[in-house]
């Protein structure tokens, strides 16, 4: 199901570069990078690290590789990435951590955390994404819906039975739907007898390790 032009509450768009393989850290979050010149709101880039790229890009035409790379640091460590475009030129970008809005994926150690992972991998990878954006969470990753090339993903992550309606966050009737699809087909995580929800896993391990401090 892809997703509606301007759904309610969505605060901006993004429009990716095409995402890498390690850009996947589970079944819920993917680090993306969008291009500067097509960076939606009043989003302003540092003189510092526009003055940067400016100079890695004379340093890579002289072929001044250390310098390159030095100043590369300087853009990455501001949270910003020098790219290679299809062309040769060389394309400044923001770096975000996206959370899929609305779900939540069995982590790396759970059952089906792995799957999870290599499931969103094998969707996303090497594709451009259209993420509408409605904020941020506590930890400061953007809290997004995300359209692959008109899949929904969110609702593929539900539906292959590798996520959870994280229904602390999201009352949304759709994504419940597809989690109880899922249920009723007893794929992915609904295959076990009695899958363990990872924001209790979390706080579990929370308690856990609270113990030792």
């Amino acid at each position: 199901m892809p997703l509606t032009a301007s759904p309610r509450g969505v605060k901006y768009e993004l429009h990716t570069l095409p995402v890498d393989a390690k850009a996947v850290t589970d079944g819920d979050t993917i680090i993306v990078h969008v291009a500067m010149a097509d960076h939606p709101g009043s989003f302003t880039v540092p003189q510092e690290v526009h003055q940067a790229a400016v100079d890695r890009t004379e340093a890579l035409m002289t072929k001044n590789y250390q310098r390159a790379n030095e100043l590369q640091k300087t853009i990455h460590d501001a949270g910003f990435r020098q790219l290679t475009n299809s062309t040769g030129g060389q394309v400044l970008t923001k770096k975000h951590q996206i959370r899929l809005r609305g779900i939540d994926a069995p982590e790396s150690s759970m059952p089906y955390g792995r799957e999870a992972k290599e499931e969103l991998i094998t969707l996303v990878q090497g594709k451009s994404l259209k993420i509408s954006i409605y904020g941020n969470d506590r930890y400061g990753r953007l809290v997004g819906d995300i359209d692959c090339h008109g899949v929904f993903v969110q609702e593929h992550m539900l539906k292959k039975g590798l996520a959870w309606h994280y229904i602390a966050y999201d009352q949304q009737l759709e994504l419940a739907r597809w989690e109880k699809q899922a249920k009723t087909s007893q794929i992915g995580l609904w295959s076990l007898p009695n899958p363990e929800k990872p924001w209790e896993w979390r706080k579990e391990k929370r308690i856990r390790n609270s113990r030792w401090v």
